[in-house]
């Protein structure tokens, strides 16, 4: 199975103690990188968190942010914490005695102060358990849109490699038409310029072309590789950065191809190779 990394799951899930929303983005990378966003009563999940999304995810930049909403009706009801209030109050009292034009004590600026307003606890264990199990539905979402996108680049892919494997096979049964075109283009040259060359400097010649331009090794190596991609194709485990090693070594054969090639059609058929193994690359970037 081929996953994409490109990817958005949205998961919203509602129980005793709240509603919990995930909002769920991926995009390629080298590896897996999570960035989290939680609310301040939920920071404690981070760790279970990084945990679950790395048991499902082996690659990609994983933005995870979660929102969540108390029941309507257990909203939280504050209370004062007196005796932050009356220490807080006090300081504000020694303060006004030591200022020559004291500001009125304001009741809404000693409320933001941390700790004066209090919530009733909330059971962290139930919060816990309500958000890692929405997190795991929106992991869900997540992989089959992963794997929805997966198949369409693995049609692609497939495509492409069979027009390269067709350009292969159609360049080896090319190549004693290519030496044959050379060795006419020689004679011919010879009769312009009246050259009067023994047979055996000729066929030195026509030796020498083949020993410089013999591709035959580029395209049983262009060849392994392609049978090797599809061999990675059906492994079941990530297969970006094997794919895209592939393709680097399928590039630098295409390229030497078209340096060693002295005939037309051959050196067409180089550049269209390196058109659809770039094409194939571009689409691997995005593969887990």
């Amino acid at each position: 199975m081929i996953y994409s990394m490109t990817a958005f799951a949205r998961q919203e899930a509602q129980s005793d103690v709240g509603t919990f929303t995930w909002e769920l983005r991926s995009v390629n990378h080298r590896y897996l990188d999570i960035s989290v966003r939680l609310p301040e009563e939920l920071r404690f999940i981070e760790s279970q968190l990084r945990t679950q999304v790395g048991c499902r995810l082996k690659r990609g930049k994983v933005d995870c942010t979660l929102r969540y909403l108390p029941p309507s009706e257990q909203a939280p009801k504050f209370s004062l914490n007196e005796q932050v209030t009356r220490q807080l109050v006090q300081l504000c009292e020694e303060i006004e005695a030591l200022s020559h034009n004291p500001a009125p004590l304001n009741s809404l600026e000693v409320l933001r102060w941390p700790g004066v307003l209090q919530t009733p606890p909330v059971d962290g264990e139930q919060l816990k358990i309500g958000a890692l199990s929405a997190l795991e539905e929106a992991l869900n979402q997540m992989l089959e849109t992963r794997a929805a996108e997966g198949r369409r680049l693995a049609a692609f892919i497939t495509q492409r490699c069979e027009e390269i494997e067709a350009i292969i096979v159609r360049v080896r049964a090319h190549l004693p038409q290519a030496m044959l075109h050379f060795r006419e283009r020689l004679l011919a040259r010879l009769e312009v310029v009246q050259a009067d060359l023994e047979q055996g400097r000729i066929e030195q010649e026509l030796v020498l072309f083949a020993q410089k331009s013999d591709i035959t090794e580029e395209l049983d190596r262009l060849q392994s590789h392609m049978a090797e991609v599809r061999e990675v194709f059906q492994r079941k485990e990530p297969i970006g950065r094997r794919l895209d090693f592939l393709m680097q070594e399928l590039n630098r054969e295409a390229n030497t191809l078209a340096a060693k090639s002295a005939d037309v059609e051959i050196s067409q058929d180089a550049v269209e190779l390196k058109v659809l193994i770039e094409q194939v690359r571009e689409q691997i970037q995005n593969i887990e």
